[in-house]
Order: structure tokens, then C-alpha cells, then sequence
């Protein structure tokens, strides 16, 4: 199938038109038009080979909610016409114990990016949802339930599962003390989600601009992490803490405010973050992790729970031709809170 997309050709160019070629239909595929993709800060990084591993031209998009147009003769799930969705990965090895365990996200082989991977069969490399279409393994495919509007959606694949994953990991539940640091893409979901799964819940920030943003949002308060004796009597008072900010930074500031056995979850910053001291580690019994995205059937497990809550991100929906204007945008945080592109913007191939 011939599509079209928009593209980075070098690290420092602007994104712009592709032509390419999908994969043919094999028995276990879904091939569907791609409705809406979310603008992720991680499709910025692979456009610019911030992390290394990028390749040209390249197509990103992880945020992808479409309709199908074709099933291969050995699908089951899906018929032509229903809303689907695809986030972060389109394959796994499926023979591994996390694969079998359904967190095909930690498969022992590494699971296969939407873009910036490769097709476990023909070695291609595989190309992401600023695009027309998609064709994509049937195991890796999202049904979009009833009820959710799918011109806001495409934010959950990514930013949704990052924050409701650890979440979940973690036992967050009704009366759960949660904190919040930062309040952009990835903030905004954490404190909806927990906040819907009854959580109380306090955004933390350098200064108190977001107050009135983050109780809109549905958190109980916002901690202005700069106010020192604001910290000091916030100690010991947090189950979870989800650390979205992307840089580098140090987390002596946040590990004191964990109870005993809490965990503060890393889900923003890929990369170093400043040499930290073990002292308030050692002396709770507290704990610092790491979180990707979940598996599918956690992913799917997200989407039901949102449809269910009614919990959409907050989006600007833009034009495919706008997508360079937006990468500058997020860069400077402004945005509130996801770009979404409204995929009927791209001409046909």
C-alpha cells in the first residue's frame, strides 16, 4: 500500500512530505486508516537523534487511533469499520516469559517500536502514524471502546499508559497519597487517572503558576517543591510519586517525601539525572524505580478504564502541516497539555 506522511529527513531539518510504502496484509495484520495521532515529546527526541538510534527519513507517531480498512484471513478481533488504536509497539517475540506474562513492553528480545524499529520478519524499518495508514500485527491492535471520543484519545497510548501503569503497578487504589511532579503531557494524565481511581492527590511544582490548573485537574493541592518548610512538613506523607519532568534533575529534593516502603517512579526523563544521595533511601526504606509503558492488555485495560471514568487528556488539535510549528511549541511548554493531529489534514498519496 502506497501512503503518504510527513517526515524527518536529518536531525535538524524540518519535518516534511513522505511517500512511502506500507507492508502487504499478512494473515495476522489489521491495516486501518490512521484518524488522529498525538505529538509526543518522544517523537521530537527520535526526529533530532536525541537518543541515538534514529534513522532517515523517518515517520514518527506513537498516539495513533484510526478505523480499519482490511483484516488478514486469520483475524478474529476485528472487522472493516471499527475504531482501533495502536501506541508504542506493533511486536514482541510472544514466546518470552514477560511476553506470555502479557508485558510485551519488557520483551526479553525488545519489542518492536511503531516507528524507529524494525519488522521482526523483513527487517524493514518500521514507520510511525503521521501518516495515512497503518499496517500492524492483530496482537498489537486496541479495540476503542464505546463511548470515548476518539478525536481526543490518541494521548492515552502514549502519555496515558506511561502514567496508568505505574499506577496500577504500584496498588494505587482509594485513599492512595499520590504526588505529582510536574503538570505537563504526562502530569496532566497521572493526576487524572489517579485522581479517578480515588486517590489523593498533590501536584508538585517549582512555583505556585499551576495552582489553579492542577485543582481543574482534580488534585487535592499543589506543593511548590522551591518553598522549602513547605517540604520539610510535606515529609513522609506520599505512598507514590510520579516523576514526569524530561531533563536531568535531582531527586534529593522528592525522596524525603516518601513513607516508609513508598516508591518515587521515573517516567519522564530518558537519560542522567544528577548524582542523588542514599541517606533518605536507607533511612525510610524507601525506593526509587523506573516505568515504560505497559502491555497491551493493560494498555487495553487503560483505554476501558478512561471510557468508563470518562478521563480524556486536555488537546490542541492541529493540522499535519503545523507539526514543525508544534515541535517548537513543546519545547517551551506550551501547550495545554497534547498536541493531536487531525490525520484528515494530509492529502491522499
Amino acid at each position: 500500500m502506497q501512503t503518504q506522511g510527513y517526515a524527518a529527513y536529518t536531525r535538524d531539518t524540518p519535518l516534511k512530505p513522505y511517500v512511502f510504502q506500507r507492508r502487504e496484509l499478512r494473515a495476522n495484520d489489521v491495516s486501518m486508516e490512521i484518524l488522529y495521532c498525538g505529538v509526543c515529546h518522544s517523537d521530537l527526541h527520535t526526529a533530532r537523534n536525541d537518543w541515538g538510534w534514529s534513522y532517515y527519513p523517518i515517520v514518527p507517531g506513537h498516539e495513533i487511533v484510526g478505523r480499519v480498512l482490511a483484516v488478514g484471513a486469520a483475524v478474529k478481533r476485528y472487522k472493516v469499520g471499527d475504531h482501533v488504536a495502536v501506541g508504542c509497539m506493533v511486536d514482541s517475540c510472544m514466546e518470552c516469559d514477560q511476553c506470555k506474562k502479557g508485558e510485551e513492553q519488557l520483551c526479553r528480545e525488545g519489542n518492536t517500536g511503531t516507528y524507529a524499529g524494525r519488522d521482526r520478519i523483513t527487517g524493514e524499518n518500521t514507520q510511525g502514524g503521521y501518516s495515512k495508514h497503518l499496517v500492524v500485527r492483530e496482537e498489537f491492535c486496541l479495540r476503542m471502546p464505546d463511548g470515548l471520543d476518539i478525536s481526543k484519545a490518541a494521548p492515552l497510548l502514549c502519555a496515558g499508559i506511561t502514567t496508568y501503569s505505574p499506577l496500577r503497578t504500584w496498588g494505587v487504589k482509594a485513599g492512595s497519597r499520590v504526588g505529582v511532579i510536574g503538570l505537563g503531557g504526562l502530569g496532566h494524565m497521572a493526576v487524572k487517572l489517579a485522581v479517578g481511581m480515588g486517590a489523593d492527590v498533590t501536584v508538585l511544582s517549582r512555583t505556585a503558576d499551576k495552582e489553579a490548573d492542577a485543582l481543574k485537574l482534580g488534585a487535592a493541592r499543589l506543593l511548590v517543591s522551591s518553598d522549602a518548610d513547605a517540604m520539610a512538613k510535606a515529609g513522609s506523607s506520599f505512598d507514590l510519586v510520579i516523576d514526569t519532568v524530561p531533563v536531568k534533575h535531582n531527586l534529593d529534593l522528592y525522596t524525603p517525601l516518601l513513607d516508609v516502603d513508598a516508591t518515587l517512579v521515573i517516567v519522564g526523563q530518558v537519560g542522567p539525572i544528577e548524582e542523588a544521595s542514599t541517606v533518605p533511601l536507607l533511612l525510610g526504606r524507601r525506593r526509587v524505580a523506573g516505568s515504560p509503558i505497559g502491555g497491551i492488555a493493560q494498555t487495553q485495560e487503560m483505554l476501558d478504564f478512561c471510557a468508563e471514568k470518562n478521563i480524556l487528556p486536555d488537546c490542541e488539535m492541529i493540522r499535519m502541516d503545523q507539526i514543525n510549528e508544534a515541535f517548537e511549541r513543546m519545547e517551551k511548554a506550551d501547550v495545554r497539555y497534547r498536541f493531536v493531529i487531525d490525520m484528515a489534514s494530509l492529502p491522499a498519496a
